[in-house]
């Protein structure tokens, strides 16, 4: 807009243009004076008053509200692996131990899914470290459900077989019980060894008895082992029993069963010997469970009488199919070859 200035001299308004450069100058003070009130009211806005520009608080209440979501999903998680720790922990120690099944290694429960480099690509995405650690988790407990559900279905197995448990489980003594047949010669526990001298424990229980005293099965289960040896134990069986039982007969002199060979409580198997590391005829007998030997008095009625034990011979004798014949004719018909 052009500057008008009265004359005196001609008395009239006359057009005044000043230098050329006072338009662009007074341009650039516009500008920079604009320039300086947006830096003021920026630095007002965020470092005098501390408030957020727009655009940041949308991010920081979408990151708030992330963090909350994420929050819940932890403590979900902590909920989660409670309850499945204790379902593992009731299954070890009740389920498993009723049956005598295995518990499974804690190293395998807490592996994690795949290796280090199964996560990578979240972090490459550029997801924090509290979100990897979700994702971890949420994935180790679907690895550990799976398989406790595999366990839970083994358990569910054996308890269709839980009726026969009972006679199963090693539960007379292996030679009949009569006064004066037998007597008790090395119990459980640490004793002195007859053979090399020394302390030693001693895993099972040992019944000195004539040459040739019939042995039975204590329990319903399958042979395993039937060797005829001179060393250690001698001539032996072992007998799985299931549900985590196992039994052993040690320096037989005859061997009546194979391995394969399924028995039953009260069948014989044996004869008593002085076979291997023995000083004289006796029976061991061991009970393990789980692969660990145990009292075997903590496993025998000691209140069955002879009469009631040499019944339930009978019976399994009675019972035993006549056109079958025995493992220790099976054995004989091979040697005769």
């Amino acid at each position: 807009m052009p500057k008008y200035i009265y004359n005196p001299i001609t008395l009239q308004y006359e057009v005044h243009e000043g230098p050329r450069w006072h338009r662009p100058a007074r341009i650039v003070l516009a500008v920079v004076a604009v320039t300086g009130l947006c830096w003021f009211y920026f630095w007002l806005y965020t470092s005098a008053l501390g408030w957020d520009l727009p655009k940041t608080a949308r991010l920081k209440r979408e990151a708030a509200e992330w963090q909350t979501k994420l929050s819940v999903l932890n403590r979900k998680l902590d909920l989660y692996e409670t309850s499945l720790r204790g379902i593992e922990d009731r299954d070890d120690r009740v389920y498993r131990s009723i049956y005598g099944l295995t518990p499974q290694p804690a190293d395998a429960r807490s592996a994690m899914l795949g290796g280090a480099g199964r996560y990578e690509a979240l972090e490459a995405e550029g997801a924090d470290a509290a979100l990897r650690s979700a994702v971890r988790r949420s994935d180790n407990l679907v690895k550990r459900s799976y398989m406790q559900s595999m366990l839970l279905d083994e358990v569910q197995r054996v308890s269709l077989t839980a009726g026969d448990m009972i006679s199963h489980i090693p539960g007379v003594p292996p030679i009949v019980p009569e006064k004066g047949a037998f007597h008790l010669a090395s119990p459980f526990g640490r004793r002195t060894d007859p053979v090399y001298g020394g302390t030693r424990f001693h895993d099972g229980q040992d019944f000195a008895c004539p040459t040739g005293t019939p042995v039975y099965s204590t329990g319903d289960g399958v042979v395993v082992k039937a060797d005829f040896k001179f060393t250690g134990y001698g001539n032996e069986i072992i007998v799985d029993h299931g549900f985590g039982y196992r039994t052993r007969y040690a320096h037989l002199s005859k061997i009546g069963v194979a391995v394969g060979t399924p028995v039953r409580r009260g069948d014989q198997i044996g004869a008593v010997g002085s076979t291997g590391k023995s000083t004289g005829p006796h029976l061991h007998y061991e009970v393990l469970y789980r692969g660990t030997p145990v009292n075997p008095w903590q496993y025998m009625n000691l209140d069955m009488s002879a009469d009631e034990y040499k019944a339930m011979v009978e019976s399994r004798r009675r019972d035993a199919q006549p056109h079958r014949k025995s493992s220790l004719e099976l054995l004989d018909s091979h040697s005769e070859r």
